[in-house]
């Protein structure tokens, strides 16, 4: 563990730093996001700072131990090194509780993107099945969900449904969520009772603000149209959708589903925003080489994160291999089990690597 002291010790002098910089002190948000970083940061040090007195301690005690030719006094040092491993241990388990439970993101709320893959209608239907369960999640939980952009189809599915959910801790439950989810079920279309295999895609990215990510205006091209319904037939006399293209990465933002061209532009460049966010932390993860797959992949069946087996009513979890029944109540909203467990797999996982 101590050999990580130098890394976090240069971090909390930097923030102490730019704390007192203008360019912060003149800017509340980036001060608040610096100060909540230097408290944590403060709790983090001090547990590093008794680790190592303990371990100069320890030291300290096995080297008088092993000078001293007195049996009651090598029977005291060896007493006082027990003491001090014992303790040395317990500091150990509270400072890697503090490393891996600290998410900067974690209060965020998310943008959520929910698209149909592999399978026609039917994973249309499911994308539309997902984007109900995350929906009851989210009314369990006290979040309010806010639907940004939808293409949605004439049979109660959705082509790519993109929303903005909000409250407490939203990202910290929900952020093991991207990738490619598969349905094994008979559809309601299928006369002959055959069981077909759907995919949709899920992508949970924390919601970015302007201080997160700047965008330049000469950087972006705004275009505005008509809304349209399923079928392309038009939904609004005026020019309210809005479309934004991010020049620099050629990234694609639209939103249609607000009667204001101005409310419709705010969504797409809050969209745009946690987009080239998530595009970001993506880019320094592969250079601290721990880069993940991207959320959202290619929608193929094959590239799957979690299956929902309706025959054998079972919801499996590949990527820990966990398996849960009751898929009613799961599709339901009733996702704890499954969130819980993916939440402590990250836990052992994080701490694994500080070892």
């Amino acid at each position: 563990m101590l050999e990580k002291y130098d890394q976090y010790k240069n971090e909390f002098t930097q923030i102490e730093k730019e704390l007192s910089s203008p360019d912060v002190t003149s800017n509340p948000q980036k001060l608040k996001e610096l100060s909540k970083r230097h408290s944590d940061l403060k709790e983090t040090m001090a547990l590093f700072e008794e680790l190592k007195r303990l371990k100069d301690d320890l030291e300290s005690s096995k080297e008088m131990m092993e000078k001293e030719d007195n049996t009651p006094m090598k029977e005291f040092f060896a007493d006082e090194i027990i003491e001090s491993e014992g303790k040395m241990e317990k500091v150990s388990k509270k400072l890697q509780a503090q490393l891996i439970a600290k998410d900067p993101n974690d209060e965020k709320n998310i943008i959520l993107e929910i698209r149909a893959g592999t399978g026609g209608d039917e994973a249309a239907l499911f994308a539309g099945n997902l984007f109900r369960m995350y929906s009851r999640y989210a009314e369990k939980m006290g979040w309010k969900v806010s639907v940004l952009s939808s293409n949605v189809t004439g049979i109660e599915g959705i082509k790519e449904m993109i929303a903005k959910i909000e409250g407490d801790d939203v990202y910290k439950y929900l952020k093991f969520e991207s990738g490619v989810h598969r349905v094994q079920r008979v559809p309601e279309t299928e006369s002959q009772g055959r069981i077909h295999t759907s995919a949709a895609t899920v992508a949970v990215m924390p919601e970015a603000e302007e201080v997160d990510i700047d965008i330049a205006p000469q950087d972006i091209k705004v275009d505005v149209f008509r809304s349209s319904g399923p079928g392309g037939q038009s939904v609004n006399t005026t020019d309210s959708a809005v479309r934004i293209t991010h020049i620099p990465t050629g990234m694609i933002v639209s939103c249609q589903d607000g009667k204001s061209q101005l409310k419709n532009k705010e969504k797409a460049m809050g969209v745009l925003r946690s987009r080239l966010l998530a595009q970001k932390q993506e880019e320094e993860a592969k250079k601290r080489s721990d880069f993940r797959k991207s959320q959202i992949g290619s929608g193929d069946r094959s590239e799957k994160i979690r299956t929902y087996n309706y025959p054998q009513d079972r919801v499996t979890d590949h990527r820990i291999n966990f398996s849960t029944h009751n898929l009613p109540e799961i599709m339901n909203g009733k996702l704890d089990d499954i969130v819980s467990a993916l939440q402590k797999a990250s836990e052992e996982k994080a701490i694994e690597n500080l070892e």
